[in-house]
């Protein structure tokens, strides 16, 4: 058997998400059935890292093959036909990522220039958004080495 496609970094990051996530929910549960209150910040982190989590293991999943897509026209298509449908689907991809990567920088640049802050804690709230176009970048890259596999036959849909 093959060994899957990595994309380490990204797999990582995702892990140190769903870790944080976990301690600070679990204080925040500890702290409100000792005290009655509850911890200010962790809604806050939380939402910011369940972002984080997502486009990194959407990124993990690019790279892998795993996304869910219909490969009935693609499986049922001859082999020239199957790679212009694969280079169709990079190209839609890479509209759809590019643009959320333009937009996200364009987004996390404004909110430094104008320093918003976050309603929560009062950070920098670009600290926050800047992981938008960053890990959308990451996908893009993924995306890119997902199709490059696909085209040269080292990653095959399931029959």
């Amino acid at each position: 058997m093959k060994p899957s496609p990595d994309a380490r970094p990204e797999r990582w990051l995702a892990s140190l998400a769903l870790l944080i996530i976990s301690l600070i929910s679990l204080g925040n549960v500890v702290t409100r059935y000792i005290t009655g209150g509850s911890l200010a910040f962790t809604e806050e982190f939380s939402v910011f890292l369940l972002v984080v989590l997502t486009f990194a293991g959407a990124a993990v999943a690019l790279r892998r093959n795993g996304h869910i897509r219909v490969g009935l026209l693609e499986r049922a298509l001859p082999a020239a036909p199957r790679k212009a449908l694969i280079l169709f689907q990079w190209a839609c991809g890479m509209a759809v990522l590019g643009m959320i990567t333009w937009f996200g920088a364009k987004l996390a640049w404004q909110e430094y220039q104008w320093e918003s802050l976050s309603p929560g804690l009062g950070l920098p709230q670009w600290w926050y958004i800047v992981w938008l176009p960053l890990l959308s970048a990451a996908m893009l890259i993924r995306q890119t080495q997902q199709t490059w596999d696909r085209l040269c036959g080292r990653l095959a849909d399931e029959p």
